[in-house]
């Protein structure tokens, strides 16, 4: 059956389904109202305790807010912006305005294996908040921002920090694990973390993450990373994957169970913990015979 507002199907044809919104005709869309399953985009699209409603159906109910209304600032998204500008602005003197070296403080904050082995564990840490010029960081924060945005909202400010820990950490291993002889600095694992959790709760809402933008910005920057030389390959694939699985618990426990949602932090701040574990092992023992 075609959806409402669909032309005739002459006989003998295939139905085709039409996804455009109900209330902006041209506009197409992704999901369908819970209650009157007409189909609705973004800006149609209001939380309610279980899948989204159109506007027509939440009149009665004006306790129900529109997604982007959830929570009035991404606080945390904001603050971990702040942070990693304050952290740049000191390296400009070691010229990392257009990509140099960055001075002392990248040599001894960016993460590489010699160094945590020699126990400068922190490392794992900072790596995450230092970059090697204004393109870099530029790129990275407006991502930050644009994810951020999205995700802190939805998970809330505590959840939305760990899936950035698990993700930045999940970084710093896979650099470790390809390359752990590189200086290794850059945002860019936690802000893949970020791209691969966004995939994943597009897809559980029933939007197509390729419509919707995500997909194709997380397909670029992954080509960008294997085709520009000198990029991470290990820090962002291990930042991906990362943000991904812990970004996967967070969503599936977004119930209003205080034991359920618990389970999925605890799940989260666990992919943080294997990222460490993971990191000190492979300096210790590396893997690979080289």
């Amino acid at each position: 059956m075609a959806a409402p507002g669909s032309d005739p199907i002459p006989s003998g044809d295939v139905p085709r389904v039409l996804w455009d919104c109900y209330r902006h005709p041209g506009r197409e869309s992704g999901v369908r109202c819970r209650r009157c399953e007409q189909p609705i985009c973004p800006d149609c699209m209001i939380t309610a305790p279980v899948g989204f409603q159109c506007p027509a159906c939440v009149k009665a109910a004006p306790s129900v807010q529109p997604l982007r209304t959830i929570v009035a600032k991404p606080v945390v998204t904001l603050a971990l912006i702040a942070l990693n500008v304050a952290i740049f602005v000191p390296t400009l003197a070691g010229g990392a305005l257009l990509g140099g070296g960055g001075g002392d403080l990248i040599d001894r904050l960016a993460v590489n294996g010699p160094d945590v082995a020699d126990g400068e564990w922190w490392r794992l840490v900072t790596a995450g908040f230092l970059h090697f010029g204004l393109i870099h960081i530029g790129f990275n924060m407006l991502i930050l921002y644009q994810l951020g945005s999205m995700l802190e909202p939805s998970l809330g400010r505590l959840r939305f920090f760990l899936l950035y820990a698990a993700a930045l950490l999940g970084g710093s291993f896979g650099a470790l694990l390809l390359d752990p002889d590189a200086l290794t600095a850059g945002a860019s694992g936690a802000v893949f973390g970020l791209m691969g959790a966004a995939f994943l709760g597009m897809r559980r809402q029933g939007i197509d993450p390729m419509q919707s933008g995500i997909g194709g910005l997380l397909v670029m920057n992954l080509l960008l990373t294997f085709i520009i030389p000198g990029i991470s390959i290990g820090g962002h694939l291990g930042g991906l994957v990362a943000g991904a699985v812990a970004g996967a618990a967070l969503l599936a426990t977004e119930g209003p169970e205080p034991g359920q949602r618990a389970l999925g932090t605890a799940a989260a701040a666990a992919v943080a913990a294997v990222a460490v574990t993971g990191s000190l092992v492979t300096v210790i023992t590396p893997l690979w015979p080289f």
